[in-house]
């Protein structure tokens, strides 16, 4: 018979996100069992599985569920094993929805007594108002590929049976109603488990990681003194510390709005993978779990995160496939309010080959006559340039347009299936005969393929004249 994880309502005198003393001294020596866990597995798997037998029905959450809100997400079938003395592992694929939650003193009824009397909306310690952002995180060991879909929170959808935007349902029904939105979104995707972490526990993890090494595409400069928003950021290669990663995050004062913000914040989690899924990340650990379990509300055991941040950290960088949900922008003349429109046939496709249970379909690339490519340069060289698109246009490409120019000089070349379509991606890619396929949102929106150009091009035309 499966565990069951239903956590187990607290008293009625207890605040929503009041914890005992009792409970934070609990979770302290668990998640201090969780560091000797991964410290000891690096010299010793037997004895790591030894101690992860201890780990597996402790639920992480700073909330509780009731009943019927529990049973919104599929916990019938276990996600994680830790037997026969093994680290924890995953069992089956896996939907995670993360949400990230903030919450403005100016978004509550009773504000904290150390923020009274400020004279701006100051961000509150909370999980319980809309959501900035929103992920869905497939984790699935069957095609050993980390698959991450972003849902954008201004998308038009039903909540609760109301046409409003998505990240309405967190303020209205939590984790339950947020996930039950996006399944139906979705068309039906089950969703086994939700994180949500706020503003401020976003700032301490990036500081506990060390922080984070991204390229910054343009100036960022933005002044709320409402709220004491300042946003100042210098384009180019640097490493930003919890207060500038998250000045970088919640930028989206530009042409494409909260949409450009969700391809940055793809390019974040990128680098994010790539620097923080590595053994140095273990000499971390203590400072890591001390902001999960302060920020960090979820109904993920400690065996089964640990189970998670193990896939992860073996995961090849290919097979991280990062999405946006289709859409289109709304028109002045559609609404009053700005929303970002769902493609439900694209959808469909989408959910298809990426969510499907088990293995991913198998999917057929468009014919270069209906493939729309956007060519992004980092060469500086117009030849190059022209080079490429007359050679796309030889072969039946037609659909060609050149977009911006990158800040960052690339020496390997990227092939973006900005659409998710990634046969389709990989047939340039052999076309071309040269850079790497990524599957994710960061091209030109209004492109099936972008060629982010990089030297190794450069390099090729030359030995071909």
């Amino acid at each position: 018979m499966p565990v069951s994880h239903r956590p187990t309502p607290p008293p009625p005198t207890r605040s929503p996100q009041g914890r005992s003393h009792h409970r934070q001294r609990r979770l302290s020596r668990l998640l201090g069992l969780g560091i000797s866990l991964v410290g000891v597995a690096a010299v010793s798997g037997v004895a790591g599985g030894m101690l992860a037998l201890s780990l597996s029905t402790t639920p992480l959450q700073q909330q509780q569920l009731s009943a019927d809100e529990a049973d919104v997400f599929s916990q019938e079938t276990p996600i994680s094993s830790s037997g026969n003395l093994r680290l924890p592992r995953l069992t089956r694929p896996v939907n995670i929805l993360v949400l990230g939650i903030k919450v403005l003193t100016s978004d509550v009824r009773e504000v904290p007594p150390e923020l009274q009397g400020l004279r701006h909306h100051a961000l509150v310690d909370s999980f319980e108002g809309r959501s900035d952002s929103m992920l869905l995180l497939r984790f699935n060991p069957q095609t050993e590929q980390l698959v991450v879909l972003s849902l954008p929170r201004d998308t038009r959808t039903r909540v609760r049976g109301s046409l409003t935007k998505l990240n309405e349902a967190n303020i209205y029904g939590g984790p339950a109603l947020a996930a039950e939105s996006v399944s139906d979104l979705l068309g039906g995707v089950a969703i086994d488990r939700y994180v949500r972490i706020n503003v401020q526990g976003v700032e301490k993890l990036i500081d506990a990681l060390g922080g984070v090494k991204v390229n910054v595409p343009i100036d960022m400069r933005y002044q709320d003194d409402s709220q004491h928003l300042y946003i100042n950021l210098k384009a180019g290669e640097q490493t930003l510390d919890g207060n500038k990663a998250l000045q970088f995050l919640r930028f989206r004062y530009d042409a494409h709005g909260d949409i450009g913000r969700v391809q940055r914040q793809q390019m974040f989690m990128r680098a994010l993978v790539e620097q923080a899924l590595n053994p140095a990340t273990i000499a971390r650990l203590p400072s890591i779990l001390s902001v999960i379990q302060t920020n960090v509300d979820t109904n993920l055991t400690v065996e089964e995160l640990l189970a998670l941040v193990s896939y992860g950290a073996q995961i090849n960088r290919s097979n991280v496939q990062m999405l946006m949900l289709p859409g289109r922008f709304s028109s002045a003349q559609d609404f009053a309010l700005s929303y970002w429109l769902p493609d439900s046939s694209e959808i469909d496709s989408l959910v298809d080959q990426y969510f499907g249970f088990g293995t991913q379909r198998v999917a057929t690339s468009l014919s270069p006559s209906r493939v729309r490519i956007a060519i992004q340069d980092s060469t500086g060289d117009v030849v190059a340039v022209e080079a490429l698109t007359q050679m796309l246009r030889d072969s039946g490409y037609s659909d060609i347009r050149i977009d911006r120019t990158l800040n960052e000089p690339l020496p390997i070349s990227r092939i973006v299936a900005q659409r998710g379509d990634g046969a389709t991606a990989e047939l340039v890619h052999r076309f071309l005969g040269m850079g790497e396929v990524r599957v994710e949102s960061t091209g030109a929106l209004n492109s099936d393929v972008t060629i982010q150009l990089g030297q190794d091009w450069v390099q090729g035309l030359g030995e071909s004249l």
